[in-house]
């Protein structure tokens, strides 16, 4: 028994669009699984599964708005039929919005309800909990799968600014831990990955100023971090490989694995 093989196994990969979720959809691929991108971005989209299959990789994209659940019914019908049904779900869909951040001209007590809303739609309920409820059932009626959630060292200290984004990740946490338990008996695992700093589309305009160079919280997360230094997206994947492969992590779940260089071990 290979621990790290996914030979015949179907990946689905909610935000497969994005840096962290198509770096993780590559390397599932490389450890064997059948990829199923989803995300709302087709040029991004086509574009992953297409290097994927470069590589030798099997991959599809598929258009999929994951606040919608008739859109997830749709995309999972479709990847169904053409990869085979899903044993693995990688929710990676998420971001913080601009309009829910914190600043001296933009404080707490001016977020809007609606703005607040809109973010913990995005990490929670298109994050985990629809594509959960989509695909999380078959996996239970056929007696296997796994759940990989993004979460955030937000969830677990709440950082400056983002205070909005950090609620909705410790909710994250919570819901991974409550399916867990809810799904355990059915042969499901549920399981997350708290990744460090690895900038993104969503946070560069914090971390580097408009040359480049970093900005002050860069430097204050570097300080914090005993790395000193950022996560690379291909670094979260061997942690992704290890929960979505039954051999390697068979007796997991519930568990939460930071790749996050140090940041959660340092105080001062």
């Amino acid at each position: 028994m290979k621990l790290f093989d996914l030979t015949g196994e179907v990946a689905v990969v909610i935000g497969g669009t994005g840096v962290l979720g198509g770096a993780l959809a590559e390397g599932l691929a490389r450890a064997g699984a059948a990829v199923a991108v989803l995300g709302r971005n087709e040029t991004r989209g086509r574009a992953r599964a297409d290097a994927i299959q470069a590589g030798g990789g099997t991959a599809a994209f598929f258009r999929c708005d994951a606040l919608s659940r008739e859109s997830l019914r749709q995309a999972g019908g479709q990847l169904e039929a053409q990869l085979g049904p899903p044993t693995i779900l990688l929710n990676a869909a998420g971001g913080n919005d601009p309009k829910v951040t914190v600043t001296p001209e933009h404080p707490f007590e001016s977020i809007q309800l609606t703005d607040w809303q809109a973010n913990f739609d995005l990490n929670l309920v298109g994050g985990v909990l629809l594509p959960c409820q989509e695909f999380g059932p078959g996996m239970g009626r056929r007696g296997k799968g796994s759940i990989i959630n993004i979460a955030s060292v937000s969830a677990h200290l709440p950082l400056s600014r983002v205070g909005t984004y950090s609620a909705a990740k410790a909710a994250v946490l919570s819901l991974t831990k409550f399916l867990a338990r809810e799904w355990a008996a059915q042969g499901v695992r549920v399981n997350s990955i708290t990744p460090g700093f690895f900038p993104a589309e969503q946070n560069r305009g914090l971390l580097f100023h408009a040359d480049g160079s970093p900005t002050p919280r860069t430097q204050a997360i570097w300080g914090h971090t005993p790395m000193r230094r950022f996560g690379e997206a291909h670094e979260l994947t061997g942690a992704a490989i290890f929960l979505a492969s039954a051999a390697a992590s068979g007796f997991v779940t519930g568990a939460d694995i930071c790749v996050d260089g140090g940041f959660l071990s340092q105080t001062i």
